[in-house]
């Protein structure tokens, strides 16, 4: 978890940084028509292009796309997004194609911090990507940003994710230790941030906002239940870029995104920097897998106040950092982060705890599994900071990481108070994730929807209930033998 420098400082990396950008370099394209609003669009010129025979690309590229040439030793088209989305473009799935951003991507322009009375003369946007479809960027500075005010709906299906990825994955040039080869998503919302830039904002209100990590565009604002779109069985890959130094693209960053969002069914592997980060905002997730990621898994910050539940880390073993990080900089309220059944696995090396905690953060963990056997289990790392656990079992070399800030016997008086915790656990994992015989013996949380309306009340601790157990299956990458990003 990275703070922002200021604007002039990201203006002058990103210029410095375009050499690094290029993937062909189309101009700014208004995607077609403006269309409705209310959810994912329909091309306003439809195409139909003649089928490829497999293994040969697309003779063309659909309206509102710029045809780049070819990839992948020429067996696939490459379909160019626009640099500039507005009204509604649709990302079709088609044989022989590949799509590719170049540069920042802006889907609509800033609507600001008030869904009641957006700015005047800036233009909304909707990007729909159907499933199946693969997305890929060139470099670090290749990366796609939903503005506040507009909306992406990127819906796969557990046979046919939506995968954003580099383009050496789709060149298939990538390894196991293949991060930061292109930007990410940046999803920005108008829902309330504790970190307010502006002097005398007050947190909640619309002109409480802040510019986001990794460039230069603002989220937050005074709707908890803002709704960015919706984005489920999707894949984000090889992604993560240093701007500048602390200051650096994620896997995905969801900034002051609301709960009118959804957002479930997604994976995160081997990001250079966060797999997932939330600044402010409320958006709830389920089924989330994070794999490979060099710094931290789900990372929480600046009045994040939402639950995640049925969440999967394994890190690589040539990198990882922390299963969590939750923070919570800025003014009140502080960051509650809730999360619910979950199995990480550590192996990132000495000094990368699990479960870290800092800054005022108020954090409630439930229902589960935590494997390390180089790192600490629990790190709290101020005396603000509030922590709960329920029905949460160690199994890690150190449990209770020893500092001077909260000392070990401090972070286990913390997790002691809570009911049914386990510090003297043995792991069973099967498959690396799966619960086995000593995981099932262990009880659940019976009170979990007390916690969060959101969560689904469970019987078991824990990602993954058994081996029938097969929310997983599909749609993600490199968690099992033979199955690679």
């Amino acid at each position: 978890m990275i703070r922002l420098g200021n604007v002039s400082l990201i203006a002058l990396a990103m210029g410095a940084s375009l050499a690094l950008a290029g993937c062909g370099g189309a101009d700014s394209v208004a995607s077609p028509g403006e269309g409705s609003f209310a959810g994912g669009g329909t091309p306003t010129t439809p195409t139909t292009p003649t089928t490829p025979a497999p293994g040969t690309p697309a003779t063309d590229c659909p309206t509102g796309f710029a045809n780049v040439g070819t990839v992948a030793n020429g067996t696939l088209r490459n379909c160019q997004l626009p640099q500039s989305i507005t009204g509604n473009l649709v990302v079709p799935l088609r044989d022989g194609t590949v799509y590719s951003v170049s540069g920042r991507v802006d889907v609509g322009q800033d609507q600001g911090g008030d869904p009641n009375a957006p700015i005047a003369g800036r233009t909304k946007g909707v990007l729909t990507v159907e499933p199946g479809v693969k997305i890929f960027g060139s470099a670090g500075l290749d990366y796609i940003v939903v503005n506040r005010g507009s909306q992406i709906f990127a819906e796969g299906t557990a046979t046919k994710p939506i995968i954003f990825t580099s383009k050496q994955s789709v060149e298939g040039t990538t390894g196991i230790d293949s991060i930061g080869q292109w930007g990410g998503l940046v999803i920005l919302g108008r829902a309330p941030t504790s970190n307010c830039s502006g002097s005398g904002a007050t947190p909640g209100t619309a002109n409480c906002e802040a510019q986001v990590e990794g460039t230069n565009a603002f989220y937050g604002g005074s709707s908890k239940q803002d709704n960015s779109g919706v984005m489920r069985y999707l894949r984000v890959q090889h992604s993560g870029f240093v701007i500048v130094a602390n200051n650096e693209l994620n896997g995905i960053t969801m900034a002051g995104v609301g709960s009118g969002t959804t957002f479930d069914h997604i994976q995160v592997h081997n990001s250079s920097d966060d797999g997932i980060e939330f600044f402010g905002g409320n958006v709830n997730a389920k089924y989330l897998v994070l794999t490979g990621n060099d710094d931290d898994n789900i990372d929480t910050d600046t009045g994040y106040n939402g639950a995640i539940q049925f969440a999967i880390v394994v890190q690589r073993a040539n990198g990882g950092n922390h299963g969590v990080e939750m923070s919570s900089a800025g003014t009140a309220p502080r960051s509650n982060p809730k999360l619910a059944n979950f199995t990480f696995v550590g192996r990132g090396g000495s000094g990368n705890d699990m479960l870290k905690m800092n800054s005022s953060t108020n954090s409630v963990f439930a229902n589960g599994v935590v494997v390390s056997a180089t790192g600490a289990c629990v790190d709290i790392d101020d005396a603000t900071t509030i922590a709960t656990f329920h029905s949460v079992n160690l199994a890690c070399q150190t449990k209770f990481t020893e500092d001077t800030n909260v000392n070990a016997a401090g972070n286990e008086a913390f997790f002691t108070a809570g009911t049914n915790n386990n510090t003297a656990f043995t792991s069973s994992l099967t498959g690396t994730f799966i619960n086995g015989a000593n995981e099932t013996a262990r009880p659940s949380y019976a009170n979990l929807t007390t916690l969060s309306s959101f969560f689904t009340q469970t019987t078991y601790v824990g990602a993954v209930k058994d081996a029938n157990d097969t929310w997983w299956q599909g749609w993600t990458c490199g968690l099992t033998s033979g199955s690679t990003c």
